[in-house]
């Protein structure tokens, strides 16, 4: 037989690339082809060019031993059924968002958003450095699944609403596309919830189905034309700080993987993570100034009671959630601690650098 040899170690700078990919010498090797499901229509911008983005850089990283097939939403399965999809072995990858999974694992919810929590940069170092990632392993492995961050939205917009909200009583009886934990805050404060994929949203906005929707930022917002539905678009985001979308692997092909390939897919998954980060900050700029500029949408923020109410209901949400659910206690227990330590650098580091830098320049 041919002797094999392997680059061993993967070079991998701030910016994602590799120095050197998984290389073999021999002149025909076996190609490990999966395909990935997703809750996104074929490539929807950040969202779907994100699970694109991941899928080459796992077939990069690899040398070309590993391919991936990603399908959108609904040409496989539905949008909301990737994580059962996955689970089965129906397809072997999946990307999606975790609170979409509620009703199945209540405590996947703090694997996309939790209300009032950590920013990108603090959710990021929970996974990474203080336990996050391994007690997502641990909830997910019930369910046949490895999990992995595979993009963020950084902080999202409250959403978009077709009438100004001047005070809570505004918000009363509303019909509004919220997930996940912000949902059921607002259920909280007499808010009418729903969740469903974000390609349904413009024609139930259109048609009365809802009142209001959120779905994530300008970038997106503005590739589903919702400023064409509704005027006011909130930047009170409370709801969700961060939003990670989540990249699974079916556990038993995850299993199957060589150690070397597990390696690839990890660091294209890290790598693909931190790019959708950097792209919706340049694309959220850009796509805010169109919305404002050229399509006179106004921003506002929500009132100080409907904040202060907000508040308090998400306290009596996750209050809850962790009596209800051990794994959620476990979770919360965690992402809070860690909530506690970082943001005492956070107010001393960015919140005051930010403060100090609109105070200089006004």
């Amino acid at each position: 037989m041919q002797r094999r040899q392997f680059l061993t170690t993967l070079g991998v700078g701030a910016a994602g690339a590799v120095a050197a990919p998984f290389v073999s010498t021999a002149s025909a090797q076996e190609t490990i082809t999966w395909n990935m499901v997703t809750s996104w229509p074929k490539n929807f911008p950040a969202l779907g060019t994100g699970a694109n983005d991941f899928a080459k850089r796992l077939e990069t990283l690899s040398g070309g031993r590993m391919r991936v097939r990603v399908h959108g939403a609904g040409e496989m399965v539905p949008a909301l059924e990737v994580f059962d999809a996955v689970a089965a072995g129906t397809a072997e990858m999946g990307h999606s968002a975790a609170y979409y999974w509620r009703g199945k694992v209540a405590a996947a919810q703090f694997f996309t958003a939790v209300p009032f929590g950590m920013n990108t940069t603090e959710t990021n170092s929970w996974l990474y450095n203080g336990g996050g990632q391994e007690l997502w392993d641990e909830l997910y492995a019930k369910h046949n699944l490895k999990p992995f961050p595979v993009g963020n939205t950084g902080t999202q917009m409250a959403g978009w609403f077709k009438k100004e909200i001047n005070s809570l009583e505004d918000m009363q009886g509303l019909k509004l596309r919220l997930p996940g934990l912000a949902g059921e805050a607002m259920n909280g404060i007499g808010v009418t919830t729903v969740n469903m994929p974000g390609s349904e949203i413009f024609t139930s906005m259109q048609t009365g189905v809802l009142d209001a929707a959120d779905w994530v930022g300008p970038y997106n917002d503005l590739a589903f034309g919702l400023h064409q539905v509704a005027d006011y678009y909130y930047t009170s985001a409370w709801n969700e700080p961060s939003a990670i979308l989540e990249g699974t692997v079916n556990l038993d092909a995850w299993n199957a993987l060589p150690d070397d390939l597990k390696a690839v897919v990890t660091e294209a998954a890290r790598s693909a993570n931190l790019a959708m980060i950097d792209e919706f900050t340049y694309r959220n700029a850009q796509a805010l100034k169109t919305l404002v500029d050229e399509h006179g949408v106004q921003l506002r923020s929500f009132p100080e009671d409907v904040m202060q109410a907000l508040y308090e209901s998400s306290q009596e949400v996750l209050q809850r959630q962790v009596e209800n659910d051990p794994d959620s206690r476990k979770i919360y227990e965690s992402y809070r601690d860690f909530q506690q330590l970082v943001r005492s650098f956070t107010d001393v580091g960015e919140f005051a650098y930010l403060k100090a830098r609109d105070s200089a320049s006004s």
